[in-house]
């Protein structure tokens, strides 16, 4: 036996080996946290093992009022350095997609000079639409428009895969479905609720300046009034559309400026939330955060989410502190107040906090301290999203499919291996043994890689198990060929493989080139299927020709080559 042979056959053997080591977490249903050098195992998709399916879309109006607004106290900022007073004034939200925001000056005769500042620093993301007075009205730039709707969905994309990577889902499927739609399948989550409250959150954090010259008396009048007026907030509703409702009822008797916010009771009792009169732009927000991780407050024994600003974030946070001494700074986030502490003095070093209110369940309370602490980690939504569409896809339907698919495979690979052994004879069972080989590699490569198993996946095995029968019938039938010539056994073989090589490359190449088609333009099963193809192709060609030509040649040295079964 020549010795090239034994060389290939120990590489089979090796790979084999390295195969079932792979695979067997997944059979023997190791535990992940056992002494098992390998922890991989297959994971499943959210059609085999259920889990939460979610269309969620873009509210570009309130994106494009946040964005005028945050511009609006920049510009604030800006003029002041240069000297020139202004004070920001109501945002005009008439047409709600292209809102404008008014800025008055102290003083008129600094119009052209605040002009020429303003087209100076912020030319191309601003435009003035409106002069009159001491008074100027700014909105932004359609070319910056343009370029939020399209940057939205990426960066929204992003910061959802961020958060889900921390929440512990395995592989999941976060994809663009049109402009402003975005797909989100989470396979195995269990906790529909939490896996929702993480991904909608739009983890927005603001620290807003309170209003204390409204009394408590007048807050309360304003309450009663709303709710006189039938806005009360509905168990299941968004609770920042709410407060939308509110500010929009109360937006005469609101200071101008000036925003309602509330801090909600642990309770979730409507009657107990804390109202608050808060500047309506932020002094710092969550873009000056450089992390956020949970501490144990040691006198009240609660958590709390600590946080640490960058270094201009914390510049302007001492700024802020040190202009407000004896006011009352609110910590808002998605439009909540988590607490409204008094400024003492100037705070330096860049750290604040966030307390959660305390309460009798620790587990919850650290549970809720951590996710906030995640979502503000992974970085905040640059839009909010609303969820369009739900749907949780229970484990049973993923049993029934797998059942079902294993029922198919039996019955299918039965058939092929008894016409393989009927009509090839022993020849047959070398295919039948590359067919087994080649299922065992193609799912061990996917587990390796850490690949998702769908339904499509599974096709696509199936059908690398077709491609590799169809090129074991190519070479067996270019084997009966060159017997049907005279040709010596040996030789017969040795042709038979030789003319068989280029057309299973051929018709594997054209199916690759199909594949890669399938993965670049494809989007979610779509992507599964491509891939598990993809490596079918290349373990068929691996299987189906160099497996099966060590086996035969094994099988002619045992039989001195002087007659083919076949």
């Amino acid at each position: 036996m020549k010795t090239n042979w034994w060389v290939r056959f120990s590489v089979l053997l090796v790979l084999i080996a390295a195969a079932v080591i792979v695979l067997l977490p997944t059979v023997m249903k190791f535990d992940e946290n056992g002494s098992y050098p390998v922890k991989s195992k297959i994971n499943l998709g959210l059609d085999l093992q259920g889990g939460l399916y979610m269309v969620l879309g873009i509210d570009f109006k309130k994106v494009y009022r946040d964005e005028i607004q945050t511009s609006a106290r920049k510009i604030e900022s800006l003029l002041k350095d240069e000297e020139i007073g202004v004070t920001i004034g109501a945002l005009d939200a008439t047409d709600p997609m292209d809102p404008k925001q008014a800025i008055a000056l102290n003083k008129a005769s600094d119009m052209e000079n605040a002009k020429k500042k303003i087209k100076a620093i912020f030319g191309n993301t601003i435009r003035i639409t409106k002069e009159e007075g001491d008074k100027l009205e700014i909105a932004m730039a359609h070319a910056i428009k343009t370029q939020i709707e399209q940057q939205s969905v990426g960066k929204s994309i992003e910061v959802i895969r961020n958060r889900i990577d921390e929440f512990g889902v395995t592989e999941p499927e976060i994809i663009a479905q049109g402009e402003d739609r975005i797909v989100v399948q989470l396979p195995g989550v269990r906790d529909i609720e939490r896996a929702k409250e993480l991904i909608g959150k739009t983890a927005k954090l603001e620290f807003k300046i309170v209003n204390d010259t409204i009394p408590p008396q007048t807050l309360q009048a304003w309450m009663e009034k709303a709710k006189a007026a039938g806005i009360v907030y509905k168990k299941g509703e968004r609770f920042s559309e709410y407060i939308k409702k509110m500010n929009e009822f109360l937006v005469k008797d609101i200071p101008e400026g000036h925003e309602l916010a509330f801090e909600k009771s642990p309770t979730h009792d409507e009657s107990l939330n804390i109202p608050y009169v808060i500047e309506a732009t932020p002094r710092i927000t969550g873009d000056d955060l450089a992390d956020a991780r949970v501490q144990i407050d040691p006198q009240k024994n609660q958590p709390y989410v600590s946080m640490e600003f960058k270094t201009q974030g914390s510049k302007r946070f001492e700024e802020t502190t040190g202009a407000n001494v004896g006011r009352r700074m609110a910590v808002v986030l998605d439009g909540n107040v988590y607490s409204a502490p008094m400024i003492q003095g100037k705070i330096a070093g860049g750290h604040a906090q966030i307390t959660l209110g305390g309460g009798a369940n620790f587990n919850k309370t650290m549970t809720e301290a951590r996710d906030l602490a995640l979502v503000l980690r992974a970085g905040a939504l640059p839009v909010q999203l609303d969820f369009l569409e739900q749907r949780t896809v229970g484990p049973n339907l993923g049993n029934d499919s797998i059942e079902k698919a294993k029922i198919a495979s039996y019955i299918g690979c039965g058939l092929v291996f008894l016409f393989a052994l009927v009509y090839y004879k022993f020849s047959g069972v070398i295919a039948i043994v590359t067919l087994l080989l080649n299922v065992l590699f193609t799912v061990a490569i996917l587990v390796a890689i850490d690949a998702t198993l769908t339904l499509p996946g599974i096709a696509g095995i199936a059908l690398t198990v077709g491609m590799a029968v169809d090129s074991n019938i190519i070479i067996f039938e270019k084997i009966r060929d060159e017997v049907r010539k005279g040709i010596s056994s040996y030789k017969a073989f040795d042709m038979g493989y030789n003319s068989a090589l280029w057309t299973i490359l051929d018709a594997h190449i054209t199916q690759a080139a199909a594949g890669f088609c399938l993965l670049n333009f494809g989007t979610g099963p779509i992507r599964g299927f491509a891939i598990t193809l993809l490596i079918g192709i290349a373990v068929t060609v691996y299987t189906a020709y160099y497996v099966s030509k060590i086996l035969y040649e094994l099988y002619m040295e045992k039989t001195d080559a002087k007659e083919l079964s076949i």
